[in-house]
């Protein structure tokens, strides 16, 4: 049964494999058994190099999952084969070509006023909820919702269950990325389980659904449900909750004053623009990614051994201490440096909807910035989301500043 589980759903580690050492450790921790990369240039190179630093781990959850919870998924028949971001096989490039038109540049233009316009209700909303109560949480009400409207209409999908969505990806981003102990990993479990029927749902749905959408192209490319179920899994919670991740970690740092310009300046379209690149470069909702050493190899004149696993920075890596990134690379100049790059990834496996997000985030601190002009912070400290490959303010709250 173990080796059956390994193999069906190769982005969790198996029970009989808890007796490893995990591969991370909380935030606090003294060891980090990943060999950390941090120099913009071997990023780039790793990234570079998929046979020799392969994707297979980029997915595998951080803390090994235990009995009870593997076993709520493997009712559910929770499987998540290697499709996209942690496929190291052939198959990988015919199947982001058919991904990838769905974010093209003429395509992502064209939602700009569609995302203007949900991000002026949001910003609409915040305004009305401030001013009924004299306080309101700019995660909730302008950084959550509108990026999930946005992805399932890009993607063809009809937009429903948000909020179940946006708990679902945070619950399976804790899951794969964070350190529950067996309790918690139960109750997220539970979640990721609701959340894979769902998909499953919603997949065969839209096979048969009248128009274009993504899993009716992706079967006509000929992947199985349970394929289409693994790369919609992962999508659809990247392809959003890292967008309101990263409006939620600008609009706190804009408000905070730890960015270049102010929070009246964001209110322009080049002052929010600024704001969002300010952030990205410096702290992104995706700090680090994951490769490991496919085979005994070499990075940086250093010798690296085959499994190694490697942790790679790329922008305010707060978990194993390693912060803003370093100085640009010789890479930069071409546009493949930090500030345009490495942010989202580089080579074959780059994030493809690195542009939305980024127009998307602009946008949407423009229209709150425009909004909500005399607002200030109510809590300075918040709890933030610190998981190893994902981070963000939980909450902004914000209250009128004084007249």
């Amino acid at each position: 049964m173990a080796e059956r589980v390994a193999r069906m759903m190769p982005a969790l580690r198996t029970a009989e494999a808890a007796e490893r050492p995990a591969p991370a450790e909380p935030p606090g921790a003294t060891r980090c058994p990943y060999l950390v990369v941090r120099d913009p240039e071997s990023v780039w190179d790793v990234l570079h190099r998929p046979a020799d630093f392969s994707p297979a781990n980029a997915l595998v959850a951080v803390t090994p999952l235990e009995g009870p919870a593997l076993r709520v998924l493997q009712r559910v028949g929770f499987a998540l084969p290697p499709v996209l971001a942690s496929n190291d096989t052939g198959t990988h490039s015919g199947i982001r070509k058919v991904v990838a038109g769905f974010f093209t540049p003429a395509t992502v233009t064209a939602m700009e006023p569609r995302i203007r316009e949900l991000a002026r209700q949001a910003a609409g909303n915040a305004a009305h909820q401030l001013h009924r109560s004299g306080h309101t949480d700019l995660v909730q009400t302008v950084a959550a919702f509108p990026p999930a409207v946005v992805m399932l209409e890009l993607l063809g999908l009809p937009v429903r269950d948000l909020e179940a969505l946006k708990r679902w990806g945070l619950d399976s981003m804790e899951l794969f990325w964070g350190w529950p102990d067996g309790e918690r990993q139960l109750e997220l479990a539970l979640s990721a389980a609701e959340f894979y029927v769902w998909l499953r749902r919603l997949v065969a749905e839209s096979v048969d659904a009248p128009g274009r959408n993504l899993f009716k192209l992706l079967a006509e490319h000929g992947l199985s449900r349970t394929e289409m179920c693994s790369l919609g899994y992962f999508l659809l919670i990247a392809g959003q909750e890292t967008t309101t991740q990263l409006i939620s970690t600008t609009l706190f740092r804009l408000l905070e004053g730890a960015t270049p310009m102010g929070w009246k300046e964001a209110a322009s379209e080049a002052g929010a623009r600024s704001a969002v690149r300010h952030v990205l470069a410096t702290e992104s909702s995706v700090p680090t990614w994951r490769r490991v050493a496919a085979h005994d190899t070499s990075l940086g004149g250093q010798q690296v051994p085959a499994g190694a696993e490697i942790l790679l920075e790329l922008s305010g890596n707060q978990i194993t201490g390693g912060g803003a990134p370093a100085d640009p690379s010789p890479h930069a100049e071409a546009g493949r440096g930090p500030s345009s790059g490495l942010i989202f990834g580089s080579g074959i496996h780059r994030c493809l909807g690195a542009k939305l997000a980024e127009l998307e985030a602009s946008v949407m601190v423009q229209e709150a910035a425009a909004a909500l002009p005399g607002i200030q912070l109510r809590d300075h400290e918040p709890e933030w989301i610190r998981h190893l490959s994902f981070q963000a303010p939980r909450t902004v709250s914000v209250m009128n500043g004084p007249d």
